[in-house]
């Protein structure tokens, strides 16, 4: 059940009010009553603070517009509007980390949602589970963050065992689409993306491709890192859609390092 909260409205005698909307009420001029108090800006969106409901720990700040906000009232699952991609967007859609949301809350300027959600898992996808994780606080050094981590330089060429075992997961990861492909699992994401078939699976593999850009234009290594391994599971699910075996990949890489 997800609660609606407009707080700013003072009665005579009374000390601050909160007029609740309960879920099942929201619907015809309940909506229009909502949407018409939220003051959107000029490109439609009002920005969207998530904070867990349980913790009270900020998780992520994002953007919703008229159609996200209807979304997220009707499956009560956090949906926003990205700017990069100019889509719709659900939080947890690809990596499973939904945010299950309990409450929504409208500032006193109407200018301001907060979501009070149940998180599935991290909130950033760094894979902290807040996006504010850095502390800027003067004094306090940011070195030890997984996106100012600066790169050693390697004293070796060859890679560690360690380094090898991870590599060896591309194959493990390849052979479970695999089997998703041949025993379909309800609900899972890699048969949907195999259901809707090429289209849409190429459709993502450009989406993340477009997100490791922005990454990289960002300068985010953390960034860079997030959305390079959603781009290699799409490539690995369209090399499993034309059964295209990974070493065949390997194989050409080889040819090439002359």
């Amino acid at each position: 059940m997800i609660n609606i909260r407009h707080i700013g409205e003072f009665p005579p005698g009374a000390g601050l009010f909160c007029l609740v909307y309960n879920i099942s009420r929201i619907r015809g001029v309940f909506m229009k009553e909502l949407l018409e108090k939220i003051k959107f800006n000029q490109d439609g969106l009002v920005p969207a603070i998530v904070q867990d409901i349980d913790s009270n720990e900020v998780l992520m700040l994002a953007y919703m517009n008229e159609e996200s906000l209807q979304k997220t009232l009707k499956t009560g699952k956090a949906t926003f509007w990205s700017r990069s991609r100019q889509e719709l967007w659900v939080k947890g859609e690809s990596s499973g980390n939904y945010q299950l949301v309990r409450e929504i809350k409208l500032d006193c300027d109407n200018d301001a949602l907060l979501l009070l959600v149940e998180p599935a898992g991290p909130a950033c996808h760094t894979g902290e589970k807040t996006c504010f994780y850095r502390d800027v606080t003067p004094g306090v050094s940011m070195v030890d963050k997984p996106d100012d981590i600066a790169l050693e330089e390697r004293k070796e060429d060859a890679p560690t065992e360690e380094e090898l075992r991870k590599a060896g997961f591309l194959y493990s990861l390849y052979n479970l689409i695999a089997d998703r492909k041949d025993n379909p699992v309800e609900g899972s994401y890699t048969n949907y993306l195999f259901a809707e078939g090429v289209d849409k699976i190429c459709k993502k593999i450009g989406e993340e491709a477009a997100e490791v850009i922005i990454g990289a234009k960002n300068a985010s290594r953390g960034e860079m890192v997030y959305e390079i391994g959603d781009l290699i599971y799409h490539l690995l699910v369209l090399l499993n859609l034309y059964e295209i075996p990974l070493k065949d990949i390997f194989t050409e890489l080889e040819k090439r390092n002359k």
